[in-house]
């Protein structure tokens, strides 16, 4: 039976642009008695999260200023970007050791209203549970912290599919799910556009 509560949970997924893409999760259930405050949440957020969030924006901040720019700050630019790169490679390293098979999941689409998951087990999770979340992004060399409710549960092809909207985000990180949901839209509709060329390529 859905309620009007759960609809409204449901439609907070909804309000932000989301994206069939695969990728992996940890999740682990978090005890009602258990669920921190936000404040509790960013104290106890491990390290590896909050540097690479520091980092990134760190890296951005350094650009935006060059954007504009030609001729030699153009080409600092550059050499910026290449010591950026570099420093995502390090930092997608380091949060690639928080990625713990014995909580991982295949995640099937995200945005910055939450995330969909699959489980084998139909069991393991359940509407209304509340779950700790590292999501890993390895092709962006990123990872976000996150804690999440379950607001529905259907079975797919045999497996459980989990919704789930976030409970405790940080606004950085929220806007950092929208840019990548806008990036794989991106990159999927050049290559739908570029398997459409080779079509008619392949026709004449």
């Amino acid at each position: 039976m859905t309620t009007a509560n759960n609809q409204t949970k449901l439609a907070q997924f909804d309000e932000f642009f989301s994206i069939n893409y695969d990728f992996h999760i940890n999740a682990s259930v978090i005890e009602l008695a258990q669920l921190p405050s936000y404040q509790q949440f960013i104290e106890n957020m491990p390290a590896p999260f909050k540097i690479a969030s520091e980092v990134n924006s760190i890296d951005q901040n350094a650009l935006r200023p060059l954007q504009a720019a030609a001729g030699v700050a153009s080409q600092l630019m550059e050499h910026l970007n290449l010591q950026a790169k570099k420093m995502d490679l390090l930092v997608g390293y380091i949060l690639s050791q928080q990625n713990e098979a014995s909580m991982r999941f295949q995640a099937v689409k995200f945005g910055g209203g939450g995330i969909i998951f699959k489980a084998k087990d139909p069991t393991t999770f359940i509407t209304s549970d509340f779950i700790e979340l590292k999501l890993f992004f390895s092709d962006e060399n990123t990872a976000l912290y996150c804690i999440g409710e379950i607001v529905n549960s259907e079975l797919v092809d045999g497996e459980s599919q989990h919704k789930v909207i976030f409970h405790h985000i940080r606004e950085e990180d929220q806007e950092t799910l929208v840019r990548n949901s806008l990036h794989q839209q991106s990159k999927q509709l050049q290559a739908l556009a570029q398997q459409r060329n080779q079509a008619k390529n392949t026709e004449v």
